[in-house]
């Protein structure tokens, strides 16, 4: 092996580990984003915002009309979501859950 493949695939991981790091960060700012304006819609209706719940394997779900659910992320991953509801009390609640990512090698 040759100093210039190592060097190639010392690259090629630090680019990769860059690119895994800057996912993390756009998955933060979006949940970040959701959570405030979520909080703000609770806010205008005079309620305290939602607690973000994570969902769990065989939880039962009571959603009554769902708010608001987090956009797609471009990935080839399983990727965080997050979706606001009204339960059949009228409580609003926030359910953090993994869907697969919009994959699009181009």
């Amino acid at each position: 092996m040759n100093l210039q493949t190592v060097g190639l695939g010392l690259l090629a991981a630090m680019l990769s580990f860059g690119a895994v790091a800057q996912g993390e960060r756009t998955y933060a700012a979006l949940l970040e984003g959701n959570e405030k304006a979520m909080a703000a819609y609770a806010e205008n209706r005079g309620l305290p915002a939602p607690q973000v719940q994570v969902y769990r394997y065989g939880m039962n779900l009571d959603i009554a009309k769902v708010v608001n659910i987090s956009p797609p992320i471009r990935s080839c991953n399983a990727v965080p979501s997050r979706m606001t509801y009204w339960d059949s009390a009228g409580k609003l609640n926030t359910l953090e859950y993994q869907v697969m990512g919009v994959c699009r090698m181009k």
